[in-house]
């Protein structure tokens, strides 16, 4: 047996000096080795009383091995098993391991991940407006949306939250805070670039490569399903009619139709943690660019973070001065402590006799000074902004056809406030910061081109430092555009333009009627003649009569009691308005009706009526001349 030993190690050997294979030689030598020494008739051996065997009981699972809630073990076959394991399995499963890795981080670039995690801004302030209004009010939707914890919670999810107000109020930071603490994968769609002529969810479909990647990143937040905020941001930029799509997915049926990977899908979110939010600015130049279908708004729940709620007005007043401290170097220190700390200063800087104790950190006195000058600055500042954004609120929800004077498009945001807030020191006297806010709106105004005059304008008027000269223009101003939108605009053709007249001159005619029924009403008969001048069926049937019997009318007056109150209660004043108004018409009427006269056929009957017009009016005034003796 020795020698036979001695022959195969000789072999093994040689074969192994032929063989490149540095594992299979190392394997060869160490089985050789391990035959060797248990054939040797030298080899010592004992018997021992070591378990070869055995059997771990009392197992749970569904594995082969384990067989009656039993695993036998044999020395012998786990140690070649396990062998094999570590030298075949291990190595794949990490090759495995890195080929999945490599397919994720191509996938994830692909779909671009990162940017659906929510990342809350370093200079976001958890506020009292916050705290006390917005996250209740955003609590409720999202518990309609998601569903309550516990065992109140909704089986009917459905809903929509729709925030609206104007640029700058913090719409998307106040929602990728609320996904980040709700742990909610924050899908974030730009819609200015979907813009308006995407109406489909189909990616194949989007005009753009931008537009493409937004509707896929819909898709892809509808493929998750679940723990995911969908957030559409200004949907001002988007069609209407893409906005339609979501209108099933907002209500009980919670269904909305995709497309993933070029193939059509019909997503059934019943049951699923999945809630939809709206951000958008309505308060545009016209105004018609923001439109909801009635159906998807009915389904919303809206909130304008842009304007006062009932009996919020202090703590709306207060949000600008606490987003504010991020901004200001004197005061942002305080954006790391207690945030009662602001609300202590505040009061103190307003002059309250507050106890420094009440602050939960020390501050040196010439620092709490500093602080408490800074934010009386600031105070001048946030009553500016309050009533500019007001204003602004109030301007852009008017119909340009109702309007006394032009839209006033400055604005008074967080955004703004916090820019103020940059520039200003403890140092500055009053005047200094009336001028820096000044600079400001005016470097604001440049981008409105030739706007910027009258939003100045009305600037100064809303901050009460308007002197003479800009009343007298800021009132210029408004006396053209009422009669610009009177005429029809300045581009109308000149029928449009003169049609736009005769409507101010009926209108003209309504305060020549009022005026001169309040001084004449003992006498019915001119009463009802000038009631049926102001109503006629027909102007050019009605002027003939009508002058007739206005002139006999006013032969028949012998002095009648006149009450007409303007300036200085002076009777006289009737006569004079009227003279004046006569000649207001006949300036403005009579270069419209030259023009007029050569794109309309019947221009030469109009003219003559409105001549007729022109002498009734100044019949009227001689009459009344040479009744008080002027």
């Amino acid at each position: 047996l020795t020698a036979r030993l001695r022959l195969a190690r000789a072999w093994v050997e040689a074969f192994l000096r032929r063989t490149s294979d540095e594992a299979l030689a190392t394997l060869g030598h160490a089985s050789f080795e391990a035959a060797a020494l248990l054939m040797t008739p030298s080899l010592d051996r004992r018997e021992t009383a070591a378990m070869t065997r055995g059997e771990v009981t009392d197992l749970l699972g569904q594995h082969p091995r384990i067989q009656s809630r039993t695993l036998p073990l044999r020395l012998d076959e786990i140690i070649g098993r396990v062998g094999r394991f570590s030298r075949e399995r291990v190595p794949g499963f990490r090759r495995y391991r890195a080929a999945r890795h490599a397919l994720l981080e191509r996938e994830r670039r692909r779909l671009r991940l990162d940017e659906l995690q929510p990342r809350v801004l370093s200079a976001f302030v958890r506020n009292r407006l916050v705290d006390e209004v917005y996250l209740p009010l955003v609590g409720d939707n999202l518990a309609k949306q998601l569903g309550a914890a516990g065992s109140g919670k909704r089986t009917d999810l459905m809903g929509l939250l729709l925030l609206v107000s104007p640029p700058g109020y913090g719409k998307t930071t106040l929602m990728e805070y609320v996904a980040n603490r709700l742990g909610l994968v924050f899908v974030k769609v730009n819609g200015p670039s979907l813009g308006h002529s995407v109406v489909s969810l189909d990616p194949a479909e989007a005009p753009n490569a931008t537009a493409r990647q937004e509707v896929e990143k819909i898709n892809l937040a509808f493929e998750m399903g679940n723990n995911v905020m969908l957030y559409l941001d200004d949907i001002q930029h988007t069609n209407p009619e893409l906005l339609q799509k979501f209108i099933s997915l907002c209500d009980g049926s919670r269904r909305i139709e995709g497309v993933w990977k070029g193939r059509t899908r019909t997503y059934d979110l019943r049951g699923k943690k999945l809630c939809v939010v709206m951000a958008g600015n309505p308060y545009t130049e016209s105004g018609e660019s923001f439109q909801i279908p009635d159906m998807l708004a009915n389904r919303a729940d809206t909130y304008n973070l842009g304007d006062v709620l009932g009996g919020k007005e202090d703590v709306f007043a207060l949000s600008y001065l606490e987003n504010a401290i991020t901004s200001c170097k004197a005061l942002s220190p305080l954006a790391a402590r207690d945030p009662k700390d602001v609300h202590v200063l505040v009061r103190m800087a307003e002059g309250e006799e507050v106890p420094e104790s009440a602050l939960s950190s020390g501050y040196a006195a010439a620092e709490l000074e500093e602080m408490k000058t800074v934010l009386r600055h600031l105070f001048r500042a946030r009553d500016v902004l309050l009533r500019v954004n007001a204003e602004y609120v109030r301007s852009a929800s008017q119909a340009d056809a109702y309007r006394t004077e032009p839209p006033f498009k400055l604005q008074g945001s967080y955004r703004n406030m916090n820019k103020l807030a940059e520039k200003i020191v403890a140092a500055m006297t009053d005047l200094e910061v009336e001028q820096l806010i000044d600079d400001h709106y005016a470097s604001e105004s440049q981008t409105l081109t030739t706007s910027a005059e009258q939003n100045l304008l009305k600037l100064a008027e809303l901050r009460g430092r308007m002197n003479e000269d800009q009343k007298e223009r800021w009132d210029r101003i408004k006396r053209e555009m009422v009669r610009l939108r009177t005429q029809g605009g300045r581009d109308d053709d000149p029928v449009t333009r003169l049609t736009g007249t005769l409507s101010g001159l009926g209108r003209e005619l309504e305060s020549i009627r009022d005026s001169i029924a309040s001084a004449t009403r003992p006498n019915d008969g001119l009463a009802q003649v000038i009631e049926k001048l102001a109503q006629p069926p027909d102007l050019a049937s009605a002027l003939g009569p009508t002058l007739d019997a206005l002139v006999q009318a006013l032969s028949r007056m012998q002095a009648p009691k006149v009450e007409v109150r303007l300036e200085g209660d002076d009777p006289m004043a009737a006569a004079a308005k009227l003279a004046a108004q006569a000649e207001a018409l006949e300036r403005r009427l009579a270069p419209l009706v030259d023009s007029a006269s050569r794109n309309v056929d019947d221009a030469r009957a109009l003219h003559e009526h409105i001549i007729q017009l022109f002498d009734l009016v100044r019949r009227m005034d001689a009459k009344l001349r040479e009744t008080y003796g002027i």
